[in-house]
């Protein structure tokens, strides 16, 4: 079942959202969180500032509570002995309070680093390679995740392997998520009724591969951005959201969950500043810059998609993001450090 609403603990928060250039504050950001009563700290990994196994291991060590998750890495990116071993360390240096967190993807994402992309049996084998090297298992596999003749971590610590989180939008991915993995990480810019439709297709994954669906945590990712000027909320919604609708097919997905019409994104894309952009636009682009593309996005999509305006409205919007069933919001473009107003809204 949902977390009460009006919980603190029903509230996780990003360190680091979006692109930075000095990865110190993630301490400082997840003692706030930890000191606000969030229940989750979470890290989107991004290579050269981000890396999930030095600043988890960071906030582990500089924070008692709060629990610490991926949102999202990659099966491998890190080979399972790299990635397991990481995960059971930062599993013992934090007391069990590691998540990992992971999602397959886009296909021109894998053709760039020169990997085969992720499918869904790959997903599914990752998990259970994962898992049995995590509990201290051996490993002989050769199928669509890779082949790996022997595997075993050296040494295991004492502690509960940590849960798989599967970031998905789609049917089929959120199929998954209810009878492989231990929760579900839902995109940002869903509606809350995309949201409850999510929540039903995980529970209903879980039942038919005869799992208990309320073992199983739904996370839905909320872009928050309150008490902010007209251009600094297009700025980090709208921003935000440009990265995301650019990216051919993955748009699409997006848009259509959510039941509009994706006709709109050819004329979004049409705009000469997305031409010939490979990759993602924040790559390229200055939030202020980001911000002005998004105008050519339905306005439709960035309100009903996000939690906008003054800090009491972005606490009744996660309030209707748990009432649609999820377990936990992850707040994504405001750090921990802009949040006490809009928690004290929703607490009250």
């Amino acid at each position: 079942m949902a977390t009460p609403v009006g919980n603190p603990s029903a509230l996780g928060a990003y360190v680091l959202p979006g692109r930075v250039s000095d990865p110190t504050v993630a301490v400082g950001q997840a003692q706030m969180a930890e000191h606000l009563g969030l229940s989750t700290v979470w890290i989107s990994e991004r290579y050269g500032t981000k890396d999930l196994g030095v600043l988890g291991g960071a906030i582990a060590q500089a924070t008692s509570n709060v629990k610490i998750s991926s949102g999202v890495a990659h099966f491998l990116f890190r080979h399972p002995l790299v990635l397991s071993s990481m995960a059971m360390t930062m599993q013992a240096l934090s007391g069990g309070r590691f998540m990992l967190g992971v999602g397959r993807s886009v296909g021109p994402m894998w053709k760039a680093v020169g990997l085969p992309s992720m499918t869904n049996q790959a997903l599914i084998d990752c998990a259970d390679i994962y898992r049995t090297l995590c509990a201290g298992g051996k490993v002989r596999y050769d199928g669509p995740a890779g082949k790996f003749p022997s595997l075993r971590l050296g040494d295991v610590p004492d502690v509960t392997p940590p849960p798989i989180l599967l970031a998905a939008i789609g049917p089929k991915t959120l199929d998954i998520a209810g009878r492989h993995f231990d929760g579900v990480i839902l995109h940002p810019f869903l509606t809350t009724d995309a949201v409850r439709r999510a929540v039903h297709a995980v529970k209903a994954g879980a039942e038919a591969a005869g799992r208990d669906p309320d073992t199983l945590k739904v996370y839905a990712t909320v872009v928050v951005a309150p008490d902010l000027t007209d251009d600094q909320e297009l700025a980090v919604v709208g921003g935000r959201a440009v990265t995301y609708y650019q990216i051919p097919d993955f748009g699409e997905l997006l848009a259509s969950v959510n039941g509009w019409d994706v006709a709109e994104l050819q004329r979004f894309r049409a705009q000469p500043m997305l031409a010939g952009i490979r990759g993602s636009a924040d790559n390229l682009f200055t939030k202020d810059q980001l911000g002005e593309v998004s105008r050519s996005l339905p306005a439709q999509w960035l309100q009903e998609g996000a939690a906008i305006g003054s800090a009491g409205a972005c606490a009744q919007r996660l309030h209707e993001y748990l009432a649609a069933g999820a377990d936990e919001i992850i707040i994504h473009g405001a750090i921990p450090d802009l949040l006490g107003p809009t928690l004290q809204h929703f607490n009250a």
